[in-house]
């Protein structure tokens, strides 16, 4: 799979995945469709709910580049795709069930006054009968109090039986660092246990992963 950047998709030269075949404006048809095809338009700046049918089964989701999840606009209907006991882990937090995972998203806009995923590559595979791996290496763009941030991150995401039961971001492409990475097991755990305490204060002023009533 070919690296996806941001481009119009009326421009010309827009770069097609090619797992998908195309004859000219909202004319797609599918030829093998991944997990990660059905995942990326909620993590990817692109509201599939605005759009008509066509649009949304199109190659037009691999083309809307910039986050939804990652882009301080996730709706609640984003989080469907997440098992009830799902996790999400990052270097500062550690979230455990959708709702402290709502949380850590909601949470995107308090903090910074953009936030979107610029480029990306996703690879997938089976590890098991019903269990897949994706894998989504990218390029992050933030902006705080005026400067803005450029990052590299490895997205990690376990899913079983279509939904994620696991979601890690890997900052710089590095593992998490905990009890098991790091050179000593109780700086590891102390580690840990900040990334929780972090998200339990997230989780409490974002209300408890309260859905906005924009959303």
């Amino acid at each position: 799979m070919g690296k996806h950047t941001n481009p119009n998709p009326d421009e010309a030269g827009a770069e097609i995945d090619p797992a998908w075949e195309c004859e000219g404006k909202g004319a797609c048809e599918l030829r093998q469709r991944r997990f990660a095809d059905t995942i990326m338009p909620h993590i990817l700046n692109f509201s599939v709910y605005s759009l008509p049918v066509p649009c949304i089964t199109s190659s037009f989701i691999c083309w809307q580049i910039a986050a939804h999840w990652y882009g301080s606009c996730a709706k609640a209907k984003d989080f469907d795709m997440y098992a009830p006991n799902a996790s999400f882990e990052d270097p500062l937090t550690h979230a455990q069930g959708v709702k402290q995972i709502k949380s850590a998203f909601y949470s995107l806009s308090k903090v910074f006054g953009e936030s979107k995923i610029v480029e990306y590559h996703i690879q997938e595979s089976v590890i098991a009968p019903g269990k897949k791996e994706i894998l989504i290496d990218n390029k992050q763009h933030y902006k705080l109090l005026g400067k803005n941030i450029h990052m590299i991150s490895l997205i990690k995401l376990y899913v079983e039986n279509d939904k994620i039961v696991r979601h890690e971001d890997w900052w710089d492409k590095k593992p998490l660092r905990n009890r098991d990475t790091v050179s000593f097991p109780l700086v590891g755990r102390v580690m840990e246990m900040g990334r929780r305490g972090l998200m339990l204060a997230t989780h409490a002023m974002m209300g408890f992963g309260k859905d906005p009533s924009s959303h």
